[in-house]
């Protein structure tokens, strides 16, 4: 009687799985058509169809999804997921939910160190490659990550740390304001843009750029599965599996500094998302094993930026809102929901 009712469990977790990730399928085709579909330029499905498989139509129309929005959809979908991934990291990092890079101040940190790059680049150099903004991200989130690794040794309730990164996070952004004011008002106004958080302007070099660093990243988070799975249900027990927590611990914060970096690197301090997507991602499948979530949290988060980037786009077209202010109004909600939650849980 055990055996059937725990076969008839599995059979109902592996279709909620099945439907859950039918669904993300679905909403990532459905997301992509009709963010190629919309904008100043309205252009069919069908012709949609034929310029992406065919490689056929009028010349306008081709450039405009091959060299604007297709690249532009791709980036949003990528980055997006790295943030989400990211987020899920820093959660099994720190044992909380509310724990993500843009709260604890880890996107402001490499926000301040791209921008120095940018400005000395420009400056001395006159251009710089998407690597070097992600090498310059990457450090600066690894210096925000290492004081709030400090902190966490002197602090341990998380409310306080939250705070603490919060702190880093303006303390990091002060600087940033204080170096641009510095800056060439050309400098000024390409820092200005990017520091708002926006998938405009990507490039197909971007694509690849961010294709082959967030691949193998997500990948190795993929790989981490079992490690992951058995760090959730503590130290002791991971250990007694024969992980080793040091180690393990340093390749959890140097996986979220890469996916982190990257996002801010090419579309600038986006928030909310860290937290709010593998929450929902998490709800939707009903489990917290990783070989589950850590593609679902990346599919979902895709999926969401690009939600979010065609809201910034169309809301009040012709002008662009940010796309940070779109993942606030969406994400902030959530993220309240889940504090007010974990209050009463208590």
């Amino acid at each position: 009687m055990k055996d059937t009712s725990f076969h008839g469990e599995n059979l109902r977790r592996r279709a909620r799985y099945i439907a859950v990730f039918s669904g993300l399928v679905i909403a990532f085709a459905v997301t992509v058509v009709l963010n190629i579909n919309t904008g100043n330029v309205h252009i069919s499905v069908p012709k949609i169809l034929r310029i992406l498989f065919l490689r056929d139509g009028a010349a306008t129309e081709y450039s405009i999804i091959w060299r604007i929005r297709l690249p532009r959809i791709l980036m949003a979908a990528m980055l997006g997921g790295a943030l989400s991934l990211s987020g899920f990291l820093l959660q099994t990092f720190f044992a909380n939910p509310i724990a993500g890079p843009f709260v604890l101040g880890i996107s402001s940190g490499a926000k301040m160190v791209v921008a120095l790059t940018m400005i000395i680049f420009l400056k001395y150099i006159g251009h710089f490659s998407s690597y070097t903004l992600i090498v310059a991200a990457f450090i600066g989130s690894l210096i925000s990550t290492g004081f709030i690794l400090l902190m966490s040794k002197k602090v341990h309730h998380m409310a306080a740390l939250l705070v603490g990164g919060i702190m880093i996070g303006y303390i990091c952004s002060a600087i940033t304001d204080f170096v641009v004011t510095f800056a060439d008002d050309s400098d000024i106004v390409n820092l200005h843009g990017w520091s708002q958080g926006s998938f405009s302007g990507m490039s197909w070099s971007n694509v690849q750029v961010a294709a082959v660093v967030v691949g193998i990243a997500f990948v190795c988070t993929f790989l981490l599965s079992k490690p992951v799975s058995a760090y959730q249900l503590g130290e002791a027990y991971a250990q007694s599996m024969g992980v080793n927590i040091q180690v393990f611990r340093v390749v959890l914060i140097l996986l979220s500094s890469v996916l982190s970096a990257s996002v801010t690197a090419f579309a600038g301090p986006i928030s909310f998302v860290g937290i709010a997507v593998p929450f929902l991602t998490r709800k939707a499948f009903g489990t917290s094993k990783p070989i589950v979530i850590i593609p679902g949290t990346f599919f979902a988060g895709a999926v969401f930026c690009m939600i979010c980037d065609l809201i910034a786009r169309m809301a009040l077209a012709p002008v662009e809102l940010n796309i940070s202010t779109v993942t606030s109004i969406l994400g902030a909600p959530i993220v309240i929901y889940m504090m007010v939650k974990r209050e009463k849980g208590r």
